[in-house]
C-alpha cells in the first residue's frame, strides 16, 4: 500500500502528517512519502517523513497570491523549474500505483489530478463562510458569487468530481453540505487542523482568587513580518496594561520555531521589560525552555517548544496569524486583531479571515483599541458564550485525523 502527500504551506504539512500519524496506528502495511509544494517540509523531515522531489523555501514564504510583487521575486527564485520538477516526480511516483492525499488548496489538488492515479483531498484553504452562514449569502457576496453557488470554483468541483477522486473531506459542515449538493463526494469527518492539540508542558493552575487573565500573543510565523507584526502587537499590550489595572495579566507569546528570538526579546526590553534570571517559573505554562519577562505585576513568556501548552491554557487571544488563530478559535475562544503591512497579514487578508470565523474574532482598527474590546468582551458572559458555539461550529469538531485515515485504508 503506497501513499503521497501534497501540500502547500507549513500548516498543511502538519495536517497532512497529523493524517499519516493516525493512518500508522490502524495498519502497518503502507509506504508513506511526501512532495511538500511550498516551503522545505519541516514537518515532513521531524516525522522521516521520505521527500521525492526538490523543495525550496521561496522568498514568499507561499503567499505569492497575495501581491504581484511577491510572485515576481518567486519567479526570480526559480519557481517555475521547481513547479516542473516537483510535477514530473508526481507524475513518476503516479504510474507506480498507489494513493495520494492533497492537502491545502487547488494547487495539491490540480497536481493530484495530473498524477493520473487515484486521489482524496483535504481542503483546509477555503470555506462556504467566506461567502455565506447559515442564515443566507454574507452582504459583501458578490452577484458572480452568488451565481457560482459555492467557495470552490467550477474548475475545482470538476477536479474533485473526477472518478480517480475517490473523497473529500472539507473543514466544516457547512461547506461539505454544499459541495454535496454539487455532486461532489464529501465527508463531514471534523476538521484536522483540531487534532493533536495536547500540552507539550505542563500547565499550573492558579487558585480562583489569584487567577490571571492569560492573553496569547500571535505574531505570525514569517520573517521579517512576524517581527513587524510583533511590535504592533506590544502596543495592545501596553494599552491593556494601561486599562487593565486591577486585573491580574498573564501575556504568553508563541513565537514559531523558525524565528530567531533575539528581535522580540530586544522589542520587550526596549519597552521596559525585565528578564527573568532565575530558575523559578513564574507563568502558568511551566516552559523551562521558554524566556520570562516582567513589566510590574504583570508576566510574559516567549516560548518557542509550548505552542500547544499556550493555546490551550489562555482566555483570549491577541493575534495576527493564520493556521494558530484559526485553531485558538476552534476551541471556542475569542480573539482581537488588526491589520498589518503583510504580504500575508494585510487588511484584506484580515477582513477575509473576520468572514471565515464570524464573531469569534473582532477586527480593530488600530493596535490601542485592543483594551477597550478586551474589557467589552469579558465584561459580557452571554457575548463569550456566543463566540464559544460559533468557534466550536465554525472549526469543525477533533477527530478527523482518525477518521480520515480510515476512510484511506477502506479505500486502497
Amino acid at each position: 500500500m503506497k501513499l503521497l502527500c501534497l501540500s502547500n504551506g507549513h500548516g498543511e504539512d502538519v495536517i497532512a502528517v497529523q493524517i499519516i500519524k493516525a493512518l500508522y496506528q490502524q495498519t502497518d502495511q503502507i509506504e508513506v512519502v511526501a512532495l511538500p509544494i511550498v516551503g522545505e517540509g519541516i514537518a515532513y523531515q521531524k516525522s522521516r517523513i521520505p521527500i521525492i522531489a526538490p523543495v525550496k523555501k521561496m522568498p514568499s514564504g507561499g503567499f505569492v497570491y497575495m501581491e504581484a510583487r511577491e510572485l515576481w521575486r518567486d519567479l526570480q527564485g526559480g519557481l517555475v523549474g521547481l513547479t516542473l520538477a516537483q510535477l514530473k516526480a508526481v507524475q513518476r511516483w503516479g504510474k507506480q500505483g498507489g494513493m495520494i492525499l492533497a492537502v491545502g488548496d487547488i494547487v495539491p489538488l490540480l497536481f493530484a489530478w495530473l498524477s493520473q492515479t487515484n486521489y482524496v483531498f483535504v481542503g483546509t484553504a477555503k470555506s462556504e463562510y467566506y461567502l455565506q452562514d447559515e442564515v443566507g449569502w454574507l452582504p459583501q457576496t458578490s452577484f458572480l458569487q452568488r451565481k457560482l453557488g459555492s467557495v470552490y470554483l467550477p474548475w475545482e468541483r470538476c477536479l474533485m468530481k473526477n472518478r480517480r477522486c475517490l473523497g473529500v473531506f472539507p473543514r466544516d459542515s457547512l461547506t461539505t453540505h454544499q459541495l454535496q449538493q454539487f455532486g461532489v463526494r464529501a465527508h463531514d469527518f471534523g476538521n484536522p487542523m483540531m487534532d493533536g492539540l495536547f500540552p507539550e508542558v505542563p500547565i499550573v493552575e492558579e487558585r480562583e482568587e489569584a487567577r490571571s487573565l492569560r492573553i496569547l500573543l500571535l505574531p505570525g510565523s514569517r520573517s521579517p513580518e512576524a517581527e513587524r507584526n510583533w511590535e504592533l502587537i506590544l502596543e495592545a499590550v501596553e494599552s491593556i496594561i494601561a486599562r487593565e489595572k486591577k486585573r491580574r495579566l498573564c501575556f504568553l507569546s508563541a513565537i514559531a520555531p523558525s524565528l530567531d528570538l533575539n528581535p522580540f526579546c530586544e522589542r520587550l526590553q526596549a519597552q521596559g521589560w525585565q528578564q527573568n534570571t532565575t530558575n523559578s517559573l513564574s507563568t502558568p505554562v511551566q516552559d523551562k525552555q521558554g524566556l520570562e519577562f516582567q513589566k510590574g505585576v504583570t508576566r510574559l513568556l516567549l516560548t518557542q517548544t509550548a505552542y500547544h501548552s499556550c493555546l490551550l491554557s489562555a482566555d483570549l487571544a491577541v493575534a495576527m496569524a493564520g493556521t494558530a488563530t484559526e485553531q485558538f478559535v476552534g476551541l471556542g475562544k475569542p480573539v482581537i486583531t488588526f491589520p498589518g503591512e503583510g504580504p500575508q497579514y494585510t487588511p484584506a487578508f484580515a477582513e477575509a479571515q473576520t468572514r471565515l470565523l464570524g464573531a469569534s474574532v473582532i477586527l480593530v482598527k488600530k493596535p490601542s483599541q485592543a483594551a477597550t474590546v478586551l474589557h467589552e468582551l469579558f465584561s459580557d458572559p452571554d457575548r463569550l458564550q456566543l463566540i464559544a458555539d460559533n468557534g466550536k461550529r465554525r472549526m469543525g469538531e477533533a477527530g478527523a485525523s482518525s477518521q480520515i485515515a480510515e476512510y484511506l485504508v477502506n479505500q486502497i
